[in-house]
């Protein structure tokens, strides 16, 4: 009986080992495609403190679970009929019952909103699962000021029709127009701290970079590297900038291209997610811009971002 249980202790042991695939082992494609993002959110959520005929409120950041005990999946001004219901509301954790009147039911619709969307880049395709990360950073509904969670969303190419440089201390970003005529190209399955992630499911999008290696912050040097994103249309481009301060999960750059510096002013709104390039290997994402200083970037660690995707 000791034979077969010290037998049955190796055995784990050598198909744990021969099965676990290293961070340090994958290669990931740099991608840069400016995308549009659209999520669908669990519940309606209320944009406005209201006050209702019942003398009770529905206050900003209420999430409609029910209506009339019934959970709330669509609602539109053209649903009938309208007439007077309960809501049930989750307010800070808790919920409430609250008296609406039929007409004020039919133009809720008018102070609710179940959806977000916004722009960014496309960082990397997973070529062996077509799992995606994009972003660099969590996507937050402003008109909320929330984190929303994912109850699904879709991924499209966008194309590039303006851009609004940047200078200190007033930021610049991208115009752009999204694809949506065409299908969607990627499904949004998590909203993390590290950027938005799913699968990637059309043909791959040409890229200006086979799989790459991605190697840790500790590896990475202070020195020339490249930034790849999209400017104009959808066309991808690589722009130098220069790495000069580098921790284990993060590192701060400088933009020196020159074309990219008169196009855009350094770092706009919509670049975060552009992938970074060192000595042919892929190193990390841009996630933010320094304000008052523009040509300054920060971005995540490759590695520290794709520790966050869903396992």
């Amino acid at each position: 009986m000791k034979k077969k249980l010290i037998y049955s202790v190796v055995l784990i042991w050598l198909t744990f080992f021969t099965f676990a695939i290293p961070i340090e082992a994958k290669k990931l494609i740099p991608m840069g495609n400016t995308i549009s993002v659209q999520l669908e959110m669990p519940h309606y959520y209320v944009l406005n403190d209201i006050l209702l005929d019942s003398g009770e409120w529905l206050r900003k950041k209420d999430q409609i679970l029910e209506i009339d005990g019934q959970e709330v999946r669509e609602l539109s001004e053209e649903d009938p009929p309208f007439k007077d219901a309960k809501l049930l509301v989750k307010r800070g954790g808790k919920e409430h019952t609250i008296q609406i009147s039929s007409s004020e039911l039919q133009h809720l619709t008018s102070f609710i909103k179940n959806e977000t969307d916004g722009i960014g880049t496309l960082t990397y395709i997973d070529p062996d699962d077509m799992e995606y990360g994009a972003l660099g950073h969590q996507i937050i509904d402003h008109s909320l000021d929330i984190k929303p969670k994912v109850m699904k969303g879709s991924l499209y190419l966008a194309s590039i029709s303006q851009i609004k440089k940047s200078r200190p201390g007033e930021p610049g970003y991208k115009i752009s127009s999204s694809e949506r005529h065409e299908a969607q190209v990627g499904s949004i399955l998590e909203n993390e701290v590290y950027g938005i992630f799913g699968k990637w499911q059309q043909p791959l999008q040409p890229s200006l970079y086979p799989p790459l290696e991605i190697i840790h912050g500790k590896e990475i040097k202070t020195g020339p590297a490249q930034m790849i994103t999209s400017i104009e249309g959808n066309t991808i481009e690589k722009f130098d900038i220069t790495i000069h301060k580098v921790t284990e999960e993060t590192f701060q750059f400088i933009v020196t291209d020159k074309r990219l510096l008169e196009k855009t002013g350094g770092i706009i709104q919509g670049m975060s997610g552009s992938p970074i390039i060192q000595n042919e290997q892929f190193v990390g994402a841009v996630t933010h811009m320094f304000v008052e200083e523009p040509t300054k970037g920060a971005a995540i660690t490759i590695v520290e971002m794709i520790k966050k995707s869903p396992e």
